[in-house]
């Protein structure tokens, strides 16, 4: 417990090897499913932001929404948006009535990326992932991880 001088709560060997396990696959997955985008001129962070976009009203989000939809800091999403407007994969628009405010936006070109790379991606995914587990694994896994998502997207929000 942060603050008090109670000993730690130590993990048993299977709540060790379950965090372990969740800490590697976490890792390895990412990097290979960023691995997989680059050979298509993307890494995961462009893919995520993409995808955010194209599925937004208008392909469009405020620079706050759309760093929360990532969970990157204001700071890192500012500096990612800006190497991608380099590229023309999206662009910034200012919000009406909030001189404060940016939009993200997708532009044509970004339309393009995730269209071309999409169906390559999903398929890795289903490669790297889907189908190394049984149907009921996956069920079980949505199960166990969604009240932890909850759980850290309510810290996330009161910070």
């Amino acid at each position: 417990m942060a603050g008090t001088d109670a000993e730690p709560r130590w993990l048993s060997p299977d709540e060790q090897r379950a965090w372990r396990a969740t800490v590697n696959l976490s890792q390895l997955l990412l990097r290979q499913l960023d691995r997989d985008l680059t050979a298509h001129g993307l890494n995961g962070h462009d893919y995520e932001i993409l995808v955010e976009l194209s599925e937004a009203p208008d392909q469009r989000l405020r620079m706050t929404e759309l760093a929360d939809a990532t969970s990157q800091s204001r700071s890192r999403l500012s500096h990612q948006i800006s190497r991608m407007e380099k590229r023309g994969l999206v662009r910034r628009d200012e919000c009406e009535g909030d001189k404060r405010g940016t939009f993200a936006v997708l532009t044509a070109e970004g339309t393009a990326a995730i269209e071309r790379v999409a169906p390559y991606h999903v398929e890795n995914v289903r490669r790297h992932f889907i189908d190394r587990l049984s149907p009921r694994q996956l069920e079980e896994i949505g199960d166990a991880f969604a009240p932890i998502v909850e759980y850290l997207r309510k810290i996330r929000d009161r910070d």
